[in-house]
């Protein structure tokens, strides 16, 4: 026998110490934390498809937030950036955070939230959806961003004031203007597609962008991209993508699109 130690409980033996070998787990090419909003629904579901790769785990812990997208719940999120951050594996490192709200990362800005999540995670790669559609805009070697969001006005106005202050142009802003998260999740794919065309028909661009974590396009975006003849991306796919570059994982997955065949610069 082992070096087990063995119980006598009568007719039953218990065996006690059993030796284990340990390997490096599920996440052994990376662990990436991800905070998700309470109120989304796709986030999840996205993820498992995109960061379905040997070796990758992903592990969220949720955010709480209104289903009214607004600037004022948006900026109520900052403070609980850090105790959520904090929550994910306590004690087991990972090597990518994101937290998951494109338009609150353009509110509190992604520097805000860095250091928030620093403070639980001090030095961890960091990324939140604008972030990664900034690094997916280079890599495509865009400059001329089409942009569809489901934003109110207000929010939409922070989000087009961001975008163009790091230098890209937008020729043109389409919104479906929801402010209910719940109602956004459930915007059909035809609906999308509608919108991108009536986008690419209004003036000339070299990439679209499909922002807010809630919007489903990550099961299209090939679909879309070889009909329209432009790269493609949205807050979760540009997200997914951009944590498995900084996670050090470089695999091609070309059936998610023109960005998952690209390396972050």
């Amino acid at each position: 026998m082992s070096d087990a130690a063995v119980a006598d409980h009568g007719e039953m033996l218990t065996l006690y110490n059993l030796p284990f070998d340990l390997d490096s787990g599920i996440a052994e090419r990376a662990a990436i934390g991800v905070i998700v909003l309470a109120s989304d629904q796709t986030v999840e579901h996205e993820f498992r498809a995109l960061l379905d790769a040997p070796g990758v785990a992903f592990y969220e812990s949720r955010i709480w937030m209104d289903t009214k997208v607004t600037p004022e719940t948006l900026w109520a999120m900052e403070d609980k950036i850090e105790d959520c951050t904090r929550v994910i594996l306590p004690g087991i490192d990972l090597d990518v955070v994101a937290f998951g709200c494109t338009s609150a990362s353009m509110v509190i800005g992604e520097e805000g939230v860095f250091e928030r999540i620093r403070r639980a995670r001090p030095d961890v790669a960091c990324t939140t959806p604008i972030t990664a559609a900034f690094a997916a805009f280079r890599a495509f070697g865009a400059q001329r961003i089409g942009v569809i969001t489901p934003y109110r006005d207000d929010v939409n106005q922070v989000v087009r004031s961001y975008i163009e202050s790091k230098g890209f142009t937008i020729p043109v802003f389409a919104s479906f203007n929801e402010e209910d998260d719940s109602k956004v999740a459930r915007i059909t794919k035809d609906s999308l597609i509608t919108a991108i065309d009536q986008v690419k028909a209004t003036a000339d661009v070299d990439a679209l962008f499909v922002s807010c974590t809630s919007m489903r396009l990550a099961d299209c975006a090939r679909e879309i991209e070889e009909a329209t003849g432009l790269p493609v991306t949205s807050s979760n796919h540009a997200m997914a993508w951009h944590c498995l570059r900084l996670g050090g994982i470089t695999d091609e997955r070309p059936e998610f699109g023109r960005l998952f065949a690209l390396q972050a610069e």
